[in-house]
């Protein structure tokens, strides 16, 4: 692990984001609680914050850390049929927050793959990545969507 001990305790935030490709009667079967698992985006929302929370266990070198925070959202649209997921992740640390919410993120995607899998098994996770970051030596980063890069800010 880096050693970061010399690093300032800073309030760092990440917001990461990835969508679900899938069928209309899928999206239709989220939306109105009817997939046979039960209710797809609450157990999803559960699993992506506990995984969340257990990044340093699934993920070698990460370092440990308490959140102050930690949220997902998700947006069901219908053009074309996808589910957008958003993981927030806030705390006061010396290291941290990114790789917390992309595997919020990441976890909540599969557990809707995983919950939805005997209607589609076509659905396709992807577009997973780091939209914004604030806090810590790096500054603040803001991901460009139109052009795919970035900039700190």
């Amino acid at each position: 692990m880096v050693d970061v001990s010399a690093k300032a305790v800073t309030e760092r935030t990440a917001l990461a984001g990835g969508t679900i490709s899938m069928a209309g009667e899928t999206l239709r079967a989220v939306r109105e609680g009817s997939a046979g698992k039960g209710d797809v985006l609450g157990t999803a929302r559960l699993a992506g914050i506990m995984a969340a929370k257990r990044t340093a266990e699934l993920i070698p070198l990460c370092h440990p850390l308490n959140f102050d925070t930690c949220t997902i959202d998700f947006e069901m649209c219908q053009e074309p049929c996808r589910i957008e997921a958003r993981c927030r992740v806030k705390l006061s640390a010396r290291t941290g927050a990114e790789m917390e919410a992309l595997t919020g993120v990441s976890v909540a995607l599969l557990t809707i793959y995983d919950m939805c899998k005997a209607m589609d098994r076509g659905m396709l996770i992807g577009n997973i990545r780091l939209l914004e970051k604030s806090g810590g030596r790096s500054g603040h980063f803001v991901r460009n969507e139109a052009g795919g890069g970035g900039h700190d800010g």
